[in-house]
């Protein structure tokens, strides 16, 4: 039987980083504590740590910014799917 694989927000993962930086409890008893693998919270407190300099830098993309590009992105995959399209049209003769 295969387990469906779970999903976890931004939130809960800053929480969880959060309480393994402050290292009140151990990494162990936070796994147990949020049922999560104790790799996935040490990952989770390593990404968290990373991304702080970029905080305080001002290096992280403004949301807006990562709205354009995912926009961008979606427009040029419609246009070469209409290209596809109608090329496939021509040539099927419909």
């Amino acid at each position: 039987m295969r387990r469906e694989r779970r999903k976890f927000t931004a939130a809960f993962k800053v929480k969880v980083a959060l309480e393994a930086i402050k290292e009140r409890d151990t990494i162990q008893q936070l796994a147990s504590k949020y049922e999560i693998h104790p790799n996935q919270i040490s990952m989770w407190k390593k990404e968290f740590l990373d991304g702080a300099e970029a905080i305080f830098s001002g290096e992280l993309p403004s949301k807006k910014e990562e709205e354009d590009k995912e926009k961008e992105r979606l427009y040029g995959k419609i246009g070469q799917l209409l290209i596809e399209v109608d090329f496939l049209k021509k040539v099927l003769g419909k």
